[in-house]
């Protein structure tokens, strides 16, 4: 299994996962963890991210799993911003805000938006590592998880410039199923957009929302046949897809539309179709003079979604459809006209209350962009630029505050070079010696602990801080770092390998002392041939007392054991 089929394998079962029967989404979601274990086996940043977003996305579309979601969005927060992937990042904001909206926390899903768009305002210029092609297709995914939230919370006109970005970034590669994916989402945005301007009697405005929509369903036709999405062959995309069987409904409700909106009433849905679909159907219903039936078809629709929360403006929409349909005597007297007259009212006071809540979006979202670009221009003090990892300066002030510390202590220290560097250098080009510091360092820095402290050097030397480490459990965690680096594909490490030195801090060392100590070790590992630990004996009143160094060992036991 290459990277690309793991990526692309990926896409297909998040595009099957919004679309399939409760139990076969629980297949596809114990299939997306294997291919996800696979890939924290490899360890490519990238590919861990990109994998942690699909697992988070088919629990968040999967009714019961939303939860489960939470710890995998936590993960991928935090991996994304310790291996600098911006647009990955803003993505695990989005899909946040799309747990809170399920969690009817609306206003901290706008401030997870507003953090997502803020990163991507600042994501402009393609990482060439990544590639352009791969660079806008994660730049249009985080958008569009942006945008369904925005969707869902009724912000129309910031889904709108969202979802235009998310169609600018891909307009020059995208594929058919990209193609499709934003034809549906702009024709359902489209389809709310135009119920809600119903619902403040802008009766024009919203005909014009369903004209484009429609226009945009009949577009869909030719990439849906060759799109990811589960589709019957020979079959046209309005007679598979409810939004856009909707969209051509509601620009021009008749009785011809029944037939094909039943048959999807009962069919599988793409997260919340139904209620676009009912409401087609009971106005082609109503068209058609059968008004009662149409009645139901709202009344099961509302009783079927009484526990969803997650669209609140949908909601609304079905309870005025009902409200406009049913002329009962109670709804037709004085009383019944009066109620009505106060919900249009209330109508008009909630359009006023959904433009704030884009005025709070703009705020927030340049809050945010100002908060990062402060954050960002001390960063850059901070960290080494090719590794993403802290610099010698950052290590300086970490050090100080860790051998201050009586938590830290034991504090065990050690200093890591690269064995063979030189060579990939000379026989290859610097540009891959770049290459093979960032995978060593991405490898070094996954194989220890959270709170240990992975910093660079200088040229191919890295420093590791191990707060709380007994010097066994330091070189068993040193030992395991040296193991993944061995075990890395070769086009990636080139055969590069680790010496490291490892020695505990004692009591008032200076930290050039602790340091110049480490180096002494790491040239004991290198003597005994590199790729293995060296241990300096910490009580030994002479640098160079004392300096066992230890192979990796052969036992699969000692991999297995976890860090401590």
């Amino acid at each position: 299994m290459s990277d690309a089929w793991l990526v692309g394998r990926a896409r297909e079962l998040i595009a099957a996962v919004q679309r399939q029967e409760f139990d076969k989404q629980l297949e596809i979601v114990e299939i997306m963890d294997g291919l996800l274990e696979e890939t924290l086996r490899r360890g490519e940043p990238t590919l861990v991210a990109q994998l942690l977003r699909a697992s988070a996305f088919a629990r968040l579309v999967t009714r019961g799993l939303a939860a489960e979601a939470e710890p995998r969005l936590d993960e991928m927060l935090a991996h994304t911003r310790r291996h600098g992937l911006s647009l990955l990042r803003a993505d695990a904001h989005a899909l946040r805000g799309r747990r809170l909206v399920l969690a009817a926390q609306e206003d901290a899903a706008l401030t997870e938006i507003a953090r997502a768009l803020a990163i991507l305002d600042d994501s402009t210029i393609p990482d060439r590592q990544v590639g352009v092609r791969n660079w806008n297709r994660m730049q249009s995914m985080a958008l569009i998880d942006c945008w369904i939230v925005l969707n869902q919370l009724g912000v129309y006109e910031a889904a709108e410039e969202v979802i235009s970005r998310a169609h600018q970034a891909i307009r020059e590669s995208a594929s058919p199923h990209e193609i499709t994916l934003q034809l549906m989402n702009r024709v359902k945005m489209l389809v709310g957009w135009g119920l809600r301007l119903e619902r403040i009697e802008q009766y024009d405005e919203a005909a014009e929302k369903f004209r484009t929509a429609a226009s945009m369903a009949v577009a869909a036709e030719g990439p849906f046949a060759e799109s990811l999405f589960p589709r019957k062959a020979g079959v046209s995309a309005v007679d598979q897809v409810g939004v856009l069987a909707s969209a051509l409904a509601l620009h021009n409700p008749a009785a011809e539309h029944v037939d094909r909106l039943n048959q999807m009433r009962h069919g599988h849905h793409f997260p919340h179709e139904q209620e676009i679909v009912a409401i087609a159907l009971a106005r082609c219903l109503d068209r058609a003079g059968r008004r009662e039936e149409a009645l139901d078809v709202l009344r099961e629709t509302r009783k079927a979604m009484s526990e969803d929360i997650s669209q609140p403006s949908m909601r609304l929409n079905i309870a005025r459809e009902l409200a406009r349909l049913d002329t009962t005597p109670d709804y037709a007297s004085g009383a019944g006209k009066s109620l009505i007259d106060y919900a249009t009212t209330l109508e008009a006071e909630m359009w006023t209350l959904r433009e704030s809540q884009i005025a709070t979006l703009n705020a927030r979202r340049e809050h945010e962009r100002l908060s990062a670009e402060h954050g960002a221009i001390t960063q850059q003090a901070l960290q080494d630029p090719l590794t993403g990892l802290p610099n010698r300066r950052a290590l300086d002030e970490r050090l100080r505050a860790l051998a201050s510390s009586a938590d830290a202590q034991p504090l065990a220290v050690a200093l890591v070079d690269l064995d063979g560097f030189k060579g990939v250098n000379d026989k290859q080009s610097h540009a891959e010696g770049d290459n093979v510091l960032r995978v060593v360092a991405s490898t070094l820095r996954d194989a220890l602990r959270g709170d240990d402290v992975v910093a660079r050097y200088g040229g191919d030397e890295f420093i590791v801080l191990l707060p709380g480490a007994p010097a066994s459990a330091a070189k068993m965690a040193l030992g395991r770092a040296v193991k993944s680096v061995a075990e890395l594909p070769h086009h990636l490490s080139h055969g590069v390998t680790l010496s490291i030195g490892l020695v505990s801090l004692r009591p008032q060392e200076r930290a050039e002392q602790v340091l110049a100590r480490a180096d002494a070790a790491m040239y004991e590992a290198k003597r005994g041939g590199g790729n293995q630990v060296a241990s300096a004996n910490s009580m030994a009143g002479d640098a160079g007392a004392s300096w066992p160094a230890e192979s990796i060992p052969a036992d699969p036991s000692w991999g297995a054991e976890e860090p401590t």
